[in-house]
């Protein structure tokens, strides 16, 4: 399994084409971009040499990272893609000496991240009518 870290996100080609197909073709998500994207890091998954998923990160405070906009490509989905992405997304908090990472998970999805030790913080609530719950997990 081979991914990129990318930094600047006009570089972000493939992530970008993946966050269209899923959050607003499949999901139908309007606001799938914001100013968020010109600050963080997006990672980019790869089977061998085909983009099939995607993620950003970002620093809140020097000890705290937001992950977000994670995507796996629908029919690479259930091969266990989105917990490697998510191993890639904690080694790369961990080289920036992250202790607390965080995402916003749509609930239907939540099993998936408590599965890979994230724990719901507050309250659900709605994002373009989608339910979402705040995540958090401490790296060790």
């Amino acid at each position: 399994m081979k991914y990129k870290v990318i930094e600047n996100f006009n570089e972000a080609l493939n992530a970008k084409k993946i966050r269209e197909k899923v959050f607003m073709e499949e999901q139908g998500f309007e606001n799938e971009f914001d100013e968020i994207d010109q600050q963080a890091i997006h990672i980019e998954l790869y089977d061998e040499d085909k983009a099939i998923g995607c993620a950003r990160m970002y620093s809140i405070h020097e000890d705290t990272y937001i992950l977000g906009r994670i995507a796996i490509l629908k029919e690479y989905r259930g091969k266990n893609y989105g917990s490697k992405i998510l191993d890639v997304l904690e080694e790369e908090c961990k080289k920036r000496n992250v202790k607390k990472i965080e995402l916003s998970a749509q609930v239907r999805a939540s099993h998936f991240y408590e599965k890979n030790g994230y724990k719901k913080i507050g309250e659900e609530y709605l994002d373009e009518y989608c339910p979402h719950i705040h995540m958090r997990k401490t790296l060790k």
